[in-house]
């Protein structure tokens, strides 16, 4: 039995999964809907539209690195629970808003701020707890299993979601996801096994854990790539991101059911990916992987930019396929990574770090994107963003990755001053 099989032996697990799974398809639906209800209902332009994603992702800016350092000092399943059911509530507001005729694009501003600072508390949280679940051995397959919710979420999602736009209308669809977080609460809350709450220091210095979290990230020779390369990839994701919907709809005229379905097929890739990433990097070395899937990022993003009317709409389809199969493989490599290397008692802030860097970037990117598409045009926007990702994968193979075939498992403990150990780097496969 391989180990991707032999972890869902594990109970509690078991419940993880499921709890992600529906909430992952129900995030999907709002991330269509959301856009689609301010173009076809709330008659918002480029920018307002950008604003959206930059509402959502904001929190990361301002409660990223703290989340990091709370989750290391707090049992983390009931910061799950609660911030499931809060954005449950918040969400529900939006259709219940619709049907009594009263919805704005301010509310659904106001909405997206406080949801975007529970999904930073519950991101944090839920990566610092897989590792209090399972062994550090099982974190791979543990994360590919979690990776393939997020595939088939966008598969299932992009399809469903434009279906269920053009059928029920946008504001039913983001009611939907409002369901798939009780969903989430419910079976987070049935997970049996006691999470111990870790021990908190005497004298609490919150700027020193932050700056220990930093430090551990920006002093490691192979954490600090892959952050910054992941900060540009994110910058650029986003400003395309936040343009994309509004190309298709008003540059190449498509509908909110053609939009899911062409979504849907090109993110097939993305469920393939989560079923193969663990045999390749396994065949050719995660760190190998991990270079190959980020350059194949930017070459997908720039692949999109051809999209046009007319049989030019193949070209959005080719890029999502390249884009969803490349950026699970990362996704799923990149965490397991900097969860292997990072010592128990960091694993909070450093992925709060990681999760600062990239999601911070996500609404500069926004505003970047709307402002490039004003500006220059929507099309040119998205040329501009597949150029700039492929340039950012300069900061990986400028790195000590690019020598190595396999990342390390990091032994040693940091030093006070959160700068990794000399064994985090020491023992490689350059093979």
């Amino acid at each position: 039995m391989t180990s991707s099989q032999s972890i869902f032996r594990h109970a509690d697990f078991r419940r993880l999964w499921a709890a992600d799974l529906l909430s992952q398809l129900g995030s999907r639906l709002s991330m269509g809907a959301i856009p689609l209800l301010a173009v076809l209902t709330l008659n918002a332009s480029t920018f307002q539209v950008s604003l959206l994603r930059t509402c959502e992702t904001a929190a990361w800016l301002v409660l990223g690195l703290f989340a990091g350092a709370w989750a290391d000092r707090i049992r983390c399943r009931p910061v799950l629970v609660y911030a499931d059911l809060l954005r449950a509530l918040l969400f529900a507001s939006i259709p219940v808003a619709r049907w009594f005729d009263v919805l704005t694009l301010a509310q659904v501003y106001v909405v997206l701020v406080p949801a975007g600072i529970l999904t930073v508390l519950f991101d944090v949280a839920h990566t610092s707890y897989l590792p209090r679940l399972l062994e550090r051995d099982r974190l791979l397959p543990g994360n590919a299993k979690l990776a393939a919710n997020h595939s088939i979420a966008a598969v299932i999602g992009a399809g469903a979601g434009g279906l269920l736009v053009q059928w029920l209308g946008a504001a039913v669809t983001i009611g939907l996801d409002a369901l798939s977080f009780l969903w989430s609460a419910v079976w987070l809350r049935s997970i049996r096994a006691p999470e111990t709450e870790p021990a908190k220091p005497e004298v609490r210095n919150v700027r020193a854990e932050i700056g220990a979290g930093l430090h551990y990230v920006f002093g490691h020779p192979l954490l600090r790539p892959l952050a910054l390369n992941t900060m540009v990839t994110m910058l650029f994701q986003a400003a395309a991101g936040a343009v994309m919907i509004v190309y298709l709809v008003r540059g190449v005229h498509l509908q909110p059911a053609t939009i899911g379905v062409l979504s849907m097929i090109g993110l097939l890739s993305a469920v393939v990916a989560s079923a193969v990433t663990e045999k390749i990097s396994t065949r050719y070395g995660d760190a190998r992987t991990l270079l190959l899937s980020s350059t194949g990022i930017g070459i997908a993003f720039t692949v999109q930019a051809l999209t046009a009317p007319g049989w030019q709409v193949s070209w959005f389809v080719a890029g999502t396929l390249l884009a969803g199969f490349c950026i699970i493989v990362s996704y799923i490599l990149q965490v397991s990574t900097r969860q292997r290397l990072c010592p128990p008692q960091l694993q909070g802030r450093v992925s709060a770090t990681m999760s600062f860097v990239s999601w911070g970037a996500a609404p500069l990117g926004s505003l970047l994107g709307g402002a490039l598409g004003t500006a220059f045009g929507l099309r040119t926007t998205l040329w501009m963003a597949g150029l700039g990702t492929l340039a950012g994968n300069g900061l990986l193979y400028f790195s000590p990755l690019r020598t190595l075939r396999t990342v390390p498992t990091g032994e040693s403990e940091p030093d006070p001053g959160g700068r990794p150990g000399s064994g985090d780097a020491a023992s490689v496969n350059r093979n």
